[in-house]
């Protein structure tokens, strides 16, 4: 197996190096296998802590889970004549274009990116035809429509995913009254936006919304919990009757601290309370244990979802060489695109790419801190092709246009 260095591309191409991953030369006398090659790109940006210094980023998120794909592959791989490696580059929103611009000129036509919106849809445009782009961290659900892009693949679930996932349990337990509260950044407004679509399509009722404006400053101090004990019931008391309420808080602001602190003896949802995911490290189900307990051995750590859709993407990339028995890119590439194309994701069925823009179908796991309560999508919510569609933006819905 071919480890992964995490590197600067653009670093070790200005000193005439290469990762010794990359240098490797095939034993004498032995036949060299087919070699598939990829990158894992993640774009690091300033921001403040978390609420939690439970949430604090491990320093390999996202690398962590795209190691265990190359075992995996490898595993397959090593009776295949197949040979996998991935190099990790970490970049900043200012160097992310030339460290890119490294990784194709290593000619590597698959990079898994961890990135925001803006940046993943800069990069895309950047690579253009030179290299297929998965999409494993931006929830955008324009990166799926008016601004989707050929060339990207998204491993990470939409807005309109997570928000129908959720959307649908709440309605399968009678709760369609809601109240939505909103971040003041253009993501919580983004996710705002997808579960007043989810509540218009499933048929709740959104009898309030409230913008929680983000102020700045440090998110935990001595005196913190004294304040939110204070402030946060002041925030939500006279709300109409509601039997839920949902938080959009990309950025982390104030949506943890909203559970038992409702003026309202009220359950939380969204962003925090009972939250949709990719992926949660207690899934226990489908084979996940065994996968947690392989992702626990190797990174010594939970996985986190960033992880799982790096793993994923990698495994996407494992699973068409196999099939296809190739390492040509485009050979690659044609059939991950294909309809006869599908990938074990340990969430109960194959996963599929829609071909009208490129997601990833995917169960969305409903979270609470130690458990999943339940998998959407939900059992009475049905489609015609897969139920797996009703999470999402169908193809009629759909603005995206290759």
């Amino acid at each position: 197996m071919r480890s992964i260095v995490t590197v600067s591309l653009v670093s070790c191409l200005a000193a005439g190096a290469l990762p010794a991953a990359a240098q490797a030369p095939a034993a004498p006398g032995a036949e060299a296998p087919q070699l598939v090659r990829a990158a894992v790109l993640r774009v690091d940006k300033p921001a403040l802590p978390p609420i939690s210094r439970l949430e604090v980023a491990p320093e390999d998120l996202g690398f962590a889970g795209a190691r265990l794909a190359i075992e995996d592959n490898d595993t397959t791989g090593r009776f295949m004549g197949q040979d996998f490696e991935a190099v990790e580059v970490t970049a900043t929103p200012e160097t992310a274009s030339a460290e890119l611009d490294a990784i194709l000129g290593q000619d590597i036509r698959f990079v898994v990116l961890l990135a925001d919106e803006a940046t993943t849809l800069a990069l895309a445009d950047q690579a253009g035809d030179r290299a297929l782009i998965f999409n494993a961290a931006a929830r955008g659900d324009a990166l799926r429509g008016a601004d989707c892009r050929a060339n990207l693949i998204h491993t990470a679930p939409s807005h309109a995913m997570l928000a129908d996932g959720l959307a649908q349990f709440l309605m399968w337990k009678r709760w369609p009254r809601w109240l939505l509260v909103h971040g003041s950044h253009p993501e919580d407004i983004a996710l705002a936006d997808a579960y007043r679509r989810a509540a218009a399509k499933f048929g709740a009722q959104i009898v309030e919304e409230r913008v929680f404006e983000d102020t700045g400053g440090a998110r935990r101090t001595d005196s913190g919990h004294v304040q939110v004990q204070q402030q946060l019931p002041v925030f939500t008391q006279r709300a109409p009757d509601y039997d839920i309420m949902v938080t959009a808080d990309e950025h982390g602001v104030f949506a943890d601290w909203m559970p038992y602190h409702t003026w309202d003896a009220r359950l939380v949802a969204g962003s925090a309370g009972l939250v949709p995911r990719s992926w949660h490290p207690a899934l226990e189900a489908w084979g996940a244990t065994q996968f947690q307990n392989r992702f626990e051995k190797l990174n010594v750590r939970p996985i986190r979802e960033e992880d799982y859709q790096a793993w994923v993407a990698l495994r996407m990339v494992g699973e068409a060489a196999t099939q296809t028995r190739s390492a040509d890119p485009d050979t690659l590439k044609q059939f991950m695109l294909s309809e006869d194309f599908q990938v074990a994701g340990f969430k109960g069925q194959k996963l599929t790419l829609r071909d009208w823009d490129h997601q990833l179908r995917q169960p969305i796991l409903l979270t609470t801190g130690l458990v999943t309560t339940s998998v959407s999508p939900q059992d009475q919510y049905l489609h015609q092709v897969t139920a797996l569609d009703t999470l999402g933006i169908d193809r009629p819905e759909s603005a995206c246009k290759f």
